[in-house]
């Protein structure tokens, strides 16, 4: 077969029709790709009301199970135990449900969804970003049950509604930092059992070797120097005194300076290993 003049012609044409001729979109930004992953995390919650389950019925049985078990050996009275135990309990859930983030990211990555989150034209950390951004609603959620079923037992926060925004503010800065933390864990680990068993054996003795149920002073001396420099002790303590009217300066400055430190670190090194190949 010979080829005829007009063929490249018609090719030229063919191509040419099979082509967009509208312009380019721009690049999304930062914030709006950010944005689009933190809300497929939440249509995820929407098609699996069951996740939810961890920051409705878990914050509920703990500050039950917890004023009635040991207000009364402690405190005297449940209610009296409350005041100090409420805070710190906010502190111990939403910590706790922070290490669900690597878990998900882990589930996500065994589909091989996130093979195909790396080869788009984004922002490579807006894939990350946006699942922490959900989960900072979770968070939020577990506060407002917290604080609740704390006030219908009894919780009388002497600071006002306004300690109390700020005490939630400082939590979700804190817990937006650790959850990095567990987000390179769950790059990095083979199953998300494997990230939940790593998680909790961190996450046992920060939230029990604090100040969370007793005061520090009980405690023998080796213990107290654990808990005076745990990140823990000074979230709980921070929480404690912005809901109370009590607050020392130095509980919030530790807080941030943790917090900076997690994402310092955790942050470039999650990125590092989301960009490795698996």
């Amino acid at each position: 077969m010979t080829a005829t003049d007009t063929e490249p012609v018609l090719v030229e044409d063919t191509l040419r029709s099979a082509l967009s001729t509208r312009v380019r979109p721009a690049r999304p930004s930062a914030l709006s790709t950010s944005l689009s992953f933190a809300w497929r995390a939440m249509l995820k919650i929407k098609h699996v009301p069951m996740q939810l389950f961890d920051v409705t019925a878990f914050p509920i049985m703990f500050v039950l199970l917890y004023t009635y078990l040991f207000g009364g050996a402690l405190a005297g009275s449940p209610r009296d135990y409350l005041q100090r135990l409420l805070p710190g309990i906010l502190v111990m859930t939403v910590s706790w449900i922070t290490m669900y983030t690597g878990q998900s990211l882990n589930q996500d990555i065994g589909k091989g969804v996130f093979d195909r989150f790396r080869s788009l034209p984004i922002w490579r950390p807006a894939v990350l970003v946006g699942m922490l951004l959900a989960d900072a609603v979770r968070y939020t959620i577990a506060a407002v049950v917290v604080i609740g079923v704390g006030v219908a037992l009894g919780f009388r926060p002497q600071g006002g509604p306004v300690g109390v925004v700020l005490a939630v503010a400082l939590l979700l800065v804190f817990s937006f930092s650790l959850s990095w933390v567990w987000t390179a864990l769950g790059l990095k680990l083979p199953t998300p059992d494997a990230v939940m068993q790593t998680s909790m054996t961190v996450l046992f003795p920060l939230t029990f070797a604090s100040d969370v149920f007793v005061d520090p002073d009980t405690m023998p001396g080796w213990v107290q120097a654990f808990v005076e420099v745990n990140p823990v002790t000074h979230l709980a303590s921070a929480a404690r005194g912005l809901m109370h009217g009590t607050l020392e300066a130095g509980h919030v400055g530790w807080v941030l300076l943790w917090s900076a430190g997690l994402v310092a670190v955790f942050a470039p090194l999650t990125m590092r290993l989301y960009n490795a190949e698996r």
